[in-house]
């Protein structure tokens, strides 16, 4: 599976972004997705995951209620709606794949890895 991000950009504090993982490969719907970020300095970090098949998703507490991951199996993509950014969110996004369901905020789990794309929300 290839993985591309996209959708990021400058936003304004309060405002939103829509971020695409693009996937090319017949097996995307076999595979669960997961956004990381990192931020200048910072390691990088779990932000959303969404599991194959159910859609079940996960997200880190700071981003609860802002932040919705989704997928579309029909078209190899999966989501990530980003509202009520902060300046706190500003970051390089990467989206990853595993079919490991059981370990879906680590990094050492995926498989596969989307060059990221950049967000950045001024205050």
């Amino acid at each position: 599976v290839q993985l591309q991000a996209s959708g990021g950009g400058l936003v304004q504090a309060g405002g939103s972004l829509r971020l695409s993982c693009a996937a090319s490969g017949r097996t995307f719907s076999r595979y669960a997705i997961t956004w990381f970020r990192q931020a200048p300095g910072k390691e990088r970090e779990f932000v959303a995951a969404i599991t194959s098949n159910l859609g079940v998703t996960y997200y880190v507490d700071s981003v609860k209620g802002r932040f919705t991951i989704s997928r579309d199996n029909a078209k190899n993509t999966v989501y990530l709606q980003m509202n009520s950014l902060k300046p706190e969110d500003t970051a390089d996004y990467y989206c990853a794949s595993t079919t490991n369901l059981g370990r879906l905020r680590l990094k050492s789990a995926m498989d596969y890895w989307g060059k990221g794309t950049q967000v950045t929300v001024s205050s």
